[in-house]
C-alpha cells in the first residue's frame, strides 16, 4: 500500500483569503508590534459579537478581554471573583492541568469534583455534595466554581448554574476547548460570570498562542484589563496599589485571529461533519465506542475532538508489549519539554490495549492520544480533597482521541477507521 501521510489529531487552518496574513502586515506596517494595539481591539470586538449574536434568548451584551493564554484568562477571573490564599475553589478534575493550575497560583486550593458518564463533565450531584462537605468541614463557601467544556462537550449549564446561584458561588467557565459549543441555544463562556477561551494552536480558532475571557459587563472588563496591564493607578508615573500582570495579547497574535474569525462557523461546521462520519462508520464496530453528545437537543457541542472508549477485553496487535519501554519523547506535545522518568508505568493509566491501539496507529500515520489524565491522580495533587464516583478514572483507562481538525477529510476518517478494525485482532 501506498504510504500514507500523516494524520494529527488537531491543526490550525488558516482562511484561504489570507486575512491572517493581511491583519499581522498591518501591524507591522503601523509598527504596532507590541502588546494591545488596533487588531486587539477589533478582535475583542469579533469575540463579543459572535458570543452575543450567537447565543439564542435574552439579549446579551458580554464583554471581552484578549490575553496571552487561556491559563491567563482563568487565574484573572479567579482573582475578580476575590480568590485569595487559603480558599477554595471547585474544579473539575477530568481536564487538562491549565484548569486547577491558576488556583494553585494564587496560594488557593482546588477541589476537585468528578464527572457524570453522560457528558464527561462536572457531576451536578457530586458538586452539590462537594460544596455541602466544604461549608461543614471549613465554615465557609468555596470562593468560585469551575466546570469545563470537555473536548467541546457543554457540561449540564442547568443545573450546575441553579447549584451556584442557590450556594452564591461565581462560576468560571472553561471553554478553552468549547469555543463556539452552545448549551441551550447559549454560547459556552457567557453563562456564569466569566468563560475563559484558549486560541492555542490546535483549537477551533488560534491566534498561535492566547486566550480571552468573556466577561458579562464593562466593569468587570475594565477590572480585568487593569490586572492584565500591570495594574497601574491614575497616575502620570507608574504607581501600584496591586499585582498586576503582563497578560494582554500581542498585536500580532491579534491579526491572526481577526483571520480566523472569517472562518470560525467553517472550522466548527467541520469538526461537527467529521463527528458524525466517525459515528456512522464506527456504529457497527461493537468493540468501540464513540463518545456522542446527549439526545437533550439543548447540548449543542463542537466536537473540538472525537473521542471515543475501547471494551477492556479486546485485544490490540502489539498488546504485549504495551509499556515495556520507557517514554523518551513527547507524546503529543513540544518535543524536549518532557521530564524523564525511570518507570514505564504509573497506578492510573490507560488500559494495555489503548496504549497499543496508539502505537499501532502511530506507526500507520495516525496520532490518537490518551484522553486527559483527571487531575486528583496527579502526583502534584496527590493530597487534594476529591469528590468522585470514579467515572472519569474509568473514562480514562478505556477512552482516546480521533483527529478531528481542519485538515482531517472523510478519506482520513475512512482510512483511520479502517486501521482501528485492522488493529482488533479478532478470536
Amino acid at each position: 500500500m501506498e504510504e500514507y501521510k500523516t494524520i494529527y489529531l488537531c491543526l490550525a487552518h488558516m482562511s484561504e483569503e489570507g486575512w491572517e496574513q493581511k491583519y499581522v502586515k498591518e501591524a507591522f506596517d503601523t509598527n504596532w508590534v507590541v502588546p494591545m494595539g488596533p487588531n486587539v481591539n477589533v478582535f475583542e470586538q469579533n469575540l463579543a459579537d459572535f458570543a452575543n449574536a450567537c447565543s439564542n434568548g435574552p439579549k446579551l451584551d458580554c464583554k471581552v478581554v484578549c490575553l496571552s493564554a487561556g491559563t491567563a484568562a482563568l487565574h484573572l477571573a479567579l482573582i475578580a471573583c476575590g480568590v485569595k490564599p487559603e480558599d477554595e475553589v471547585l474544579v473539575q478534575s477530568f481536564t487538562f492541568c491549565a484548569s486547577s493550575h491558576p488556583i494553585t497560583y494564587l496560594g488557593a486550593k482546588p477541589i476537585f469534583v468528578g464527572s457524570e458518564s453522560e457528558t464527561w463533565n462536572m457531576d451536578p450531584v457530586l458538586l452539590e455534595e462537594a460544596i455541602k462537605d466544604r461549608m461543614k468541614k471549613t465554615g465557609k463557601k468555596p470562593k468560585a466554581i469551575v466546570p469545563v467544556a470537555l473536548y467541546g462537550m457543554p457540561y449540564d449549564c442547568e443545573r450546575i448554574m441553579e447549584i451556584a446561584d442557590r450556594y452564591g458561588i461565581p462560576v468560571v467557565e472553561d471553554a478553552a476547548e468549547g469555543f463556539g459549543s452552545k448549551f441551550d441555544g447559549r454560547i459556552l463562556g457567557t453563562l456564569g460570570r466569566f468563560g475563559v477561551l484558549s486560541f492555542n494552536g490546535n483549537k477551533i480558532i488560534t491566534t498561535s498562542g492566547g486566550g480571552a475571557l468573556i466577561c458579562q459587563n464593562a466593569e468587570d472588563k475594565n477590572t480585568i484589563m487593569w490586572y492584565a496591564t500591570q495594574a497601574r493607578d491614575a497616575y502620570p508615573y507608574y504607581q501600584h496599589s496591586a499585582i498586576g500582570y503582563n497578560y494582554r495579547m500581542s498585536n500580532i497574535c491579534a491579526g491572526i485571529g481577526r483571520g480566523q474569525m472569517t472562518v470560525a462557523q467553517e472550522h466548527i461546521n467541520h469538526h461537527k461533519h467529521v463527528q458524525a462520519v466517525y459515528e456512522e462508520l464506527l456504529k457497527d464496530v461493537e468493540e468501540v465506542h464513540v463518545h456522542q453528545q446527549p439526545a437533550d437537543s439543548r447540548y449543542d457541542s463542537n466536537f473540538w475532538l472525537c473521542t471515543a472508549m475501547l471494551d477492556a477485553d479486546v485485544k490490540i496487535q502489539g498488546q504485549e508489549n504495551a509499556y515495556k519501554d520507557v517514554v523518551k519523547t513527547a507524546v503529543g506535545g513540544a518535543a524536549g519539554v518532557i521530564k524523564a522518568v525511570d518507570s514505564a508505568t504509573t497506578d492510573c493509566q490507560p488500559n494495555e490495549n489503548v496504549e497499543a491501539l496508539r502505537v499501532f496507529m502511530l506507526t500507520n500515520g495516525i496520532e490518537i492520544r490518551p484522553v486527559w489524565k483527571p487531575m486528583h491522580k496527579q502526583p502534584v495533587y496527590a493530597d487534594v480533597p476529591t469528590y468522585t464516583n470514579g467515572v472519569e478514572e474509568e473514562i480514562f483507562k478505556m477512552g482516546f482521541c480521533l483527529p478531528a481538525g481542519p485538515w482531517v477529510t472523510d478519506d482520513d476518517v475512512k482510512y483511520i477507521v479502517e486501521k482501528i478494525k485492522e488493529a482488533i485482532v479478532i478470536t
